[in-house]
């Protein structure tokens, strides 16, 4: 699975798996509107690795749960993601548990 993003879409979550970074979200991106109508988890548990590009794919998808009157939480977060998250200064944003 390196180097390939894949999801399923569970409302209300939306669960990731493989790599989310520039190379692979494009696919995510094209579909994101669909793939977050009912959901407010996304699940990322399943990912191996994300980039900067792929934290603000998932900033942009908590933003437009909240665009839709909703929230949007993230589980299954590794070690590694909650240091990117810290690095950029989004713990206000993305809640690391």
């Amino acid at each position: 699975m390196k180097g390939q993003l894949s999801w399923e879409h569970q409302p209300p979550r939306l669960i990731l798996r493989g790599e989310l970074d520039r190379e692979t979200l494009l696919p995510l991106w094209n579909q994101r509107l669909t793939l977050m109508t009912g959901v407010n988890t996304v699940d990322v548990a399943g990912l191996e690795r994300v980039d900067s590009a792929g934290l603000a794919m998932l900033v942009h998808l908590r933003e437009l749960a909240e665009q839709g009157g909703g929230s949007l939480s993230v589980t299954g977060m590794t070690d590694r993601l909650s240091t990117l998250i810290a690095l950029y200064n989004l713990q206000d944003i993305i809640p690391v548990n």
